[in-house]
């Protein structure tokens, strides 16, 4: 599949807004915000799977994580995202501005914050910059098109990182496949990297991806 732009090349529900993970997992809703003590950020390889997809501040991995605002009161943290659905909760997240404010002109945030069980690969900010201002201008003021794009990234299902590599791959909100390979720091979707994986909010478990992804012409 094509993609907007590699992140790499200099370097948005939900997600997607945004700060801004399998069917896999025992365990409860460890989404809420009952976990004790912030993740560590640079997890060589994420744990085992949850038959729910539902992750723990604990089972983030990725060298991007270390960007994620460390103090647990910040709601941009780990820790304080996991009581916000995802889109409020991007839009608390530094890597995420760019997604969120994308959300926003898309119209998806009452969307993406009131739909259970998703699975969002969130675009950081150094991925929409990459398309430039005026094609990221263009894509604000066509929120059909860029509804399309955004909701590529979004996945009607919980995973988190070991169900996403057991999968293989997985339909997006779009009905378009999004393939996963490797894994831990060396995990791709679509080509794109993750950064920081297996990240818990209330209603989503989000991946923040290096790269802005392009649904395939229909």
């Amino acid at each position: 599949m094509r993609k907007i732009q590699r992140l790499s090349g200099i370097g948005a529900i939900a997600a997607l807004s945004l700060t801004i993970a399998a069917c896999g997992s025992g365990g409860d809703n460890s989404g809420s915000g009952t976990s004790s003590s912030a993740a560590p950020t640079t997890a060589s390889s994420p744990p085992a799977a949850n038959a729910n997809g539902v992750t723990k501040t604990t089972d983030v991995f990725g060298a991007g994580c270390a960007s994620v605002p460390q103090d647990p009161s910040n709601k941009g943290s780990l820790q304080g995202m996991v009581s916000d659905p995802v889109a409020t909760a991007a839009s608390n997240n530094p890597l995420l501005t760019k997604l969120v404010a994308a959300v926003k002109a898309a119209n998806l945030v009452d969307t993406l914050n009131s739909t259970d069980n998703l699975t969002v690969f969130a675009p950081a900010d150094p991925a929409f910059a990459a398309l430039g201002d005026a094609k990221f201008n263009q894509l604000a003021g066509d929120p059909a098109t860029l509804g399309k794009i955004l909701q590529f990234h979004v996945v009607p299902m919980r995973y988190d990182a070991k169900g996403l590599q057991s999968a293989g791959a997985v339909k997006s909100l779009t009905g378009q496949e999004l393939k996963i390979a490797g894994s831990g720091d060396s995990m791709t979707v679509n080509g794109a990297k993750v950064l920081c994986g297996n990240i818990p909010t209330k209603n989503a478990t989000v991946f923040v991806i290096d790269t802005v992804l392009t649904p395939p012409a229909s």
